[in-house]
């Protein structure tokens, strides 16, 4: 059969109940998982309007490589009227493109070239010394008290500080960006919170939309800069275009490095001879053991797409317009591909996880996030050899629908001794560091590491 001579009753089959949004799927994920992998991998859903679900590691890996695929979004209705990688959209992102993630060629290739000198393996590792510091003082704040929140004091704040570096936005208004860019995350819209929450994003987008103004008016290096300056269909891009850019490389930057880093010490803490194994063999183990809380909790689960043309793939038949589920969480767990993919194995070989996405679009932040996450995972076996999470006062997110996170990682350790100043000192030190070193400047125009 073809697209043209099938009802939509008879193609969209097979059908399965999907709500990412439940919380019954983060609680159940893995049985959902096995069930859709064994009986339908690649499957109709009648919520959020109806959309495919691709749930098959082959299925998404096809479909997310297909040419009649879109990332587009056009909230203005000036191309084809296509609503981006939010299923359903998010209520504040509605009228703003969001970067890269959502545009097709050229133009995301023109833009992501322009990104592409910040964020480089060579680009991230003169960050080192930096994260280091900031990880140490986050660290120095609690050491001596013997407990410390995972979330709120150590994975929240380097990168959220990191980002503002890269960015070239003061490093002291870490704490104007990183509550909102989570709570955006976790609060829904019927939230009593979620007025409070809006309105930090309106302080946000206030404060990013006066460092842009600044930079313009005296450039300094960053991202921001890089933003600005990029050469787009011919032009330079429109302010509200900016802005959705800079608000992925932050919401990028910020929650799925956060979400990672506290799964993987919760991990740890509930399995102390894997700890003990992975910091006594780190050499040997730490590259795989990245990628395997990659994969194993895979921090951005799914992407969503629009069917740019009447299509035949992986055994469905798609019309123009049809919507997408990519679930890259699921691609993570299927067993074709995965052996024992519901354990959760340090030393895994050959792991192609989907992570961090597939083709074109793959996280043009992936260099930054394995940074960060390894430095910061590498402090706490260091001086805080014997943490023990307190799952009691462990505060997951209510759904994986968009980031599988923590709001609370509350933990105790044997206390220890500071190493260094605190981190408002700390921070104002590094501002310092990244003003006359211009540490925020493209790899091809500086590539020495920072000197702290």
């Amino acid at each position: 059969m073809t697209v043209e001579n099938v009802t939509d009753t008879e193609r969209k089959q097979p059908r399965f109940h999907f709500d990412r949004y439940a919380p019954e799927y983060r609680e159940n994920f893995q049985a959902i998982t096995e069930a859709m992998q064994s009986e339908c991998p690649l499957a109709w859903t009648d919520t959020y309007d109806g959309h495919w679900v691709a749930a098959g590691n082959r299925e998404v890996f096809e479909l997310a490589r297909c040419p009649h695929i879109s990332n587009d979004h056009d909230p203005q209705g000036v191309r084809k009227g296509y609503r981006g990688i939010s299923i359903p959209p998010a209520p504040r992102a509605r009228g703003i493109r969001g970067g890269i993630l959502e545009m097709d060629e050229p133009e995301h290739r023109e833009l992501r070239s322009a990104l592409n000198p910040y964020l480089s393996p060579a680009a991230v590792q003169r960050w080192v010394p930096f994260v280091d510091e900031v990880v140490r003082a986050a660290i120095d704040e609690k050491i001596e008290s013997g407990r410390i929140d995972f979330v709120d004091d150590l994975a929240n704040v380097v990168p959220a500080v990191l980002t503002l570096g890269m960015l070239g936005v003061p490093l002291r208004k870490w704490t104007i960006y990183n509550e909102p860019v989570h709570a955006a995350v976790y609060t829904p819209p019927d939230s009593p919170d979620y007025p409070r929450v809006a309105e930090m994003h309106r302080t946000m987008g206030l404060d990013l939309l006066t460092n842009l103004a600044e930079i313009r008016e005296s450039p300094r290096p960053g991202l921001i800069h890089a933003v600005a300056s990029a050469q787009v269909n011919g032009g330079l891009l429109p302010d509200m275009e900016i802005l959705g850019m800079l608000s992925l490389l932050i919401g990028g930057g910020f929650d799925t490095t956060t979400a990672l880093t506290a799964h993987a010490l919760e991990w740890l803490s509930q399995n102390p001879g894997e700890r003990e194994t992975l910091s006594r063999e780190r050499d040997l183990l730490l590259d795989s053991a990245t990628e395997e809380f990659l994969r194993y909790y895979t921090p951005a689960p799914g992407d969503a797409r629009t069917v740019a043309e009447d299509c035949e793939v992986a055994g469905a038949s798609f019309r123009e317009g049809d919507r997408l589920w990519l679930s890259w969480a699921m691609a993570n767990r299927d067993p074709a591909v995965f052996e024992n993919p519901e354990r959760l194995i340090l030393d895994r070989k050959g792991n192609r996880h989907y992570s961090f996405g597939l083709g074109i679009h793959r996280c043009i932040g992936s260099n930054v996030a394995r940074t960060v996450f390894k430095r910061m995972l590498v402090a706490v076996l260091d001086r805080m050899p014997d943490f023990r999470c307190i799952p009691e006062e462990t505060v997951h997110y209510d759904t994986i629908a968009v980031i599988q996170g923590m709001r609370h990682l509350p933990t105790e350790f044997t206390p220890g001794p500071r190493l260094g100043p605190g981190l408002d000192e700390t921070l104002a030190k590094l501002q310092r560091v990244c003003d006359e070193q211009r540490l925020a400047e493209p790899v091809t125009v500086r590539r020495g590491a920072a000197q702290i």
